[in-house]
């Protein structure tokens, strides 16, 4: 392995850590705000967050843009920023109600499952799907049983919330997928956060008892949740998948639910019986399993240039 892809790989893992543990701040953030104030803030900061960057780059890009083109693409950038913004608002605020009634562990593997549902719903838009997709999908499910069905046949309502999250972060993967061929992907970042920033406010202030006075008892889980989560990981993440393979970037994907359950477990005590465990195995192996094209499609790039 490559130098640039080890340092890729550790990268990719220690932005899916990143992750993992936003799933406790979220959780003890919730318990001084509402979900949807703690997210408007945390996006808020999310986005602030990624000011500097964004002003170092397009300092440098500047030059090679004349004033019409760049007024054109900006127009596009927020376009794309509020459509992509909107769907992540409704993922994340699914998650982040999701969390008051489930545990952050929990929570964490079954958003994970977005791995397998993006292929899935890529079928709409004729992507192919091939046998090894249907058998993670189906090895996941019954992980998903396992972990949330209880003996009464019907999953538990937070994790149920988190299942239809999973939903729409598959789908803002694909719309993010749509609209970075066509626009900056960091200021594309910057304006779907804003957006889902404003109208997570927005929903606050109809739906919650808003207090800014408690909010230097949750400075913490939001600075960790703003910053680190969007602003720090994004960055890890842009910067690593430069040199990653795909098997590799979806093996640090998968880990990220792993990260949210060690998290649940060292910092809010979180134990889940063995079947939960069991259930959390079945969902990793069947995210692998969905991924089985990019680790061929990786072995196949290496024979090729072995035999070159």
């Amino acid at each position: 392995m490559k130098k640039e892809e080890v340092k890729s790989s550790a990268l990719l893992l220690l932005t899916a850590a990143i992750w993992g543990f936003a799933f406790v701040a979220q959780r003890v953030g919730m318990q001084h705000v509402g979900a949807f104030t703690f997210n408007g803030l945390r996006f808020m900061l999310g986005s602030i967050s990624l000011l500097p960057i964004l002003y170092f780059i397009n300092g440098k890009s500047k030059e090679s843009y004349d004033d019409k083109k760049e007024d054109s693409n900006n127009t596009s950038v927020i376009i794309a920023g509020i459509i992509a913004g909107s769907v992540l608002f409704f993922g994340a605020s699914l998650q982040q109600v999701g969390l008051i009634y489930t545990t952050a562990g929990k929570a964490g593997f079954i958003t994970g499952l977005y791995i397998v549902i993006v292929p899935i719903l890529g079928l709409f838009i004729k992507q192919k799907t091939n046998v090894a997709t249907w058998l993670g999908v189906l090895v996941a499910a019954v992980g998903l049983y396992f972990l949330s069905v209880n003996e009464g046949f019907y999953i538990e309502f937070g994790d149920l919330l988190e299942l239809i999250g999973a939903v729409f972060w598959a789908v803002h993967i694909l719309v993010i997928d749509y609209f970075t061929k066509k626009v900056d992907a960091l200021k594309l970042s910057f304006a779907q956060y804003i957006t889902c920033s404003v109208l997570s406010l927005i929903t606050a202030f109809i739906f919650e008892d808003i207090n800014f006075g408690v909010i230097p008892q949750v400075i913490i889980p939001l600075l960790y949740g703003g910053i680190m989560s969007v602003g720090v990981a994004y960055t890890l993440q842009v910067v690593a998948q430069k040199h990653a393979k795909p098997s590799h970037a979806a093996i640090a994907m998968s880990m990220e639910s792993v990260f949210a359950s060690i998290g649940g477990l060292l910092l809010l005590g979180e134990i889940m019986p063995l079947r939960g465990y069991l259930g959390c195995a079945l969902m990793l192996a069947g995210m692998l399993l969905s991924q089985y094209e990019n680790f061929v499609k990786d072995k196949r790039e290496v024979s090729s240039t072995a035999s070159n």
